[in-house]
């Protein structure tokens, strides 16, 4: 079997605009809610996409931390590419995608830091060898092998001890969305997508695309 031949329907759910919530963020904890029920590996992994100044763009996965104060809440270290991207360009996507479920959701908004109260209080209820990790690793730099990084471990841990401070490099970021998409697998890929998009007081509008 090639690649191309690999394939899967979708015949789990639907996704009627009937049921679905005028609040986009009232819609994702259901789905939410219901990741969590069905026991997903990792329901709270997402995809962050940032791009550079120039539009080069890149991804990876960052898990959810927080749904609150009207956004998606994140941590991460500031001066990693990610962060060096958002310091220059605010513009970020999320996307979750539940396999089991035959759902995803995309995320579309601007990016900003989390006050550092909220930074600090969540930094202090990591394990300890997190909290150690984010002074020892100067995230996305070179290293000369692992053993570089045994080595920044084990000097953080020798000058920090058991209750390290939050790095001053290192925090959370929020996400406030501008357009949602929900999207739920149908058969012959005549998927269910429902898309909402903010509009002034707070307010969203709720459309229906084609898969």
């Amino acid at each position: 079997m090639t690649i191309a031949h690999l394939r899967k329907e979708y015949l789990r759910e639907r996704f009627d605009e009937a049921d679905a919530a005028q609040d986009p963020f009232v819609q994702f904890q259901r789905w939410f809610d219901e990741a969590l029920k069905a026991e997903l590996p990792e329901p709270n992994a997402m995809t962050l996409a940032t791009a550079s100044p120039s539009g080069i763009p890149s991804a990876r996965i960052v898990l959810l931390k927080e749904v609150g104060g009207g956004g998606f809440v994140f941590y991460t270290n500031y001066e990693s590419r990610k962060g060096r991207e958002l310091a220059a360009n605010r513009h970020a996507a999320l996307l979750f995608h539940w396999v089991e479920l035959e759902r995803q959701v995309r995320i579309e908004g601007t990016v900003s830091k989390v006050s550092e109260e909220e930074s600090d209080a969540y930094y202090r209820v990591r394990p300890l060898g997190s909290r150690i990790g984010a002074w020892a690793s100067l995230q996305s730099s070179v290293l000369s092998g692992r053993a570089e990084l045994e080595g920044k471990v084990a000097e953080a841990i020798g000058r920090l001890g058991e209750d390290p401070p939050r790095p001053p490099h290192w925090g959370g970021y929020r996400l406030v969305p501008r357009a949602f998409e929900f999207w739920q697998g149908r058969e012959s890929r005549l998927h269910d997508r429902l898309a909402y998009d903010s509009v002034a007081g707070g307010a969203w509008t709720v459309r229906r695309l084609s898969p």
